[in-house]
């Protein structure tokens, strides 16, 4: 299947029902993001915190591990990719997670898309992750510099594996699983939501009845902030992980 964007908008292409398995931002839709703007109050976002910082940078996953490559610049990608990671590493510092719980949600932020095989509603592809991430942590860990242990294998993928899940369906495996997995679920899940500002449409956009996270309001004019700069940086010709690192560097996120 051919990569290349398709001739009309996302937006236009949402509003007819006719968005292709695999989308691609483009200059109409990002200009539409702009001029939609929610009306945020003020609120300064601090920069992350070093080893937050760290993790972020290293966030930026290798193409190879996604289920297909083809998705790396799509709205499911690696920029969406980072900025979830970048998400969850402000929703832990928040919440004051000590490194280890923050290291094990930003990996979880990370690779929580890299099983999608398209950008429409690919359904299971959080539990196809979770079985990857399972089968590859000392890959996933190597790559962020540290070593996995049992416990927190089973927080991310746990995690990875119920992001995709709705609460109020989840099954009874599911809230056993969660129980376990409480906090980086849930904040996985929030960060995850925070990310929607680059989907097509108003009502596809991040909507607190959702998620369980205290700091998620206070994060979303970071969050659509990030969103604009990022995917406009992308089609000035900055590759996707770069525009990602120039948008939070502009921001002051990260030093």
């Amino acid at each position: 299947m051919s990569t290349t964007p398709p001739a009309d908008s996302l937006v236009e292409l949402a509003a007819r029902k006719q968005l292709p398995h695999h989308q691609f931002t483009d200059h109409a839709t990002v200009r539409w993001i702009e001029a939609n703007r929610p009306d945020f109050p003020h609120a300064v976002t601090p920069a992350l915190r070093a080893t937050s910082q760290r993790l972020v940078y290293r966030s930026a996953i290798p193409t190879a591990w996604m289920a297909n490559s083809q998705l790396a610049d799509s709205l499911h990608g690696v920029r969406h990719a980072m900025r979830t990671a970048t998400l969850a590493a402000l929703l832990a510092d928040a919440d004051d997670l000590t490194e280890d719980d923050t290291a094990t949600l930003v990996m979880a932020a990370a690779v929580h898309d890299c099983r999608r095989v398209h950008d429409k509603d690919d359904r299971g592809h959080g539990a196809r992750a979770a079985i990857w991430l399972t089968n590859n942590a000392d890959t996933v860990w190597a790559h962020f510099h540290m070593a996995p242990t049992p416990q927190r294998i089973v927080s991310v993928a746990t995690a990875v594996r119920l992001h995709d899940v709705p609460y109020d369906v989840f099954a009874p495996d599911d809230l056993t699983d969660y129980a376990r997995a409480r906090h980086i679920t849930d904040l996985l899940k929030a960060a995850d939501a925070l990310d929607r500002y680059r989907l097509p449409k108003l009502s596809w956009w991040p909507d607190p009845a959702r998620v369980r996270a205290a700091e998620f309001a206070s994060l979303r004019p970071t969050a659509f902030e990030l969103v604009v700069a990022s995917e406009a940086a992308h089609l000035a010709g900055i590759d996707s992980a770069d525009s990602v690192l120039k948008a939070l560097e502009q921001r002051g996120l990260i030093t």
